[in-house]
């Protein structure tokens, strides 16, 4: 059964009020975020692995959103965290300003159903409207309604 977006998306692993102006720092924040949650046991070589993809092949920022990303075993499920930048945070080789990060971690079996959940999140954030309503959320709650994932 292909998991939905719905399915990865938890209040707990969103912070609306990113302290870092670096992309590194703000990947450390998002991922400590997951591990305090429960959603990933090794916190440390998992940022290894987001930060070695992101040197590697840079992220691209999109309508002032990044989607920094892991292919690892060391989640057993889709992990997806997100943080958002008042000011945005340079990514990328253009440096580019992304005001919402979204990290994924996916597991090797599940790269299929990680492309489809990502077009579909892609997709939502590209919607101006949609946009603005995550860019405004006051809270975890109010960023996820703005998604309107069933």
């Amino acid at each position: 059964m292909a998991i939905s977006l719905a399915d990865l998306l938890d209040e707990k692993n969103v912070t609306l009020r990113l302290r870092s102006r670096k992309a590194a720092n703000a990947l450390h924040e998002i991922v400590q975020l997951l591990g305090a949650n429960g959603k990933i046991d090794n916190t440390k070589d998992f940022l290894e692995q987001v930060l070695a993809r992101e040197h590697a092949h840079p992220s691209m920022v999109e309508n002032r959103v990044v989607f920094p990303h892991a292919r690892t075993d060391l989640v057993d499920e889709i992990v997806l965290g997100v943080g958002r930048s008042r000011a945005g945070i340079p990514f990328g080789e253009n440096a580019l300003r992304a005001r919402l990060i979204f990290v994924i971690g996916v597991p090797e079996r599940l790269v299929n159903d990680y492309l489809i959940c990502l077009g579909t999140l892609a997709r939502l954030v590209k919607d101006d409207a949609t946009q603005a309503a995550l860019l405004r959320a006051q809270t975890p709650r109010e960023f996820f309604d703005a998604l309107n994932v069933e």
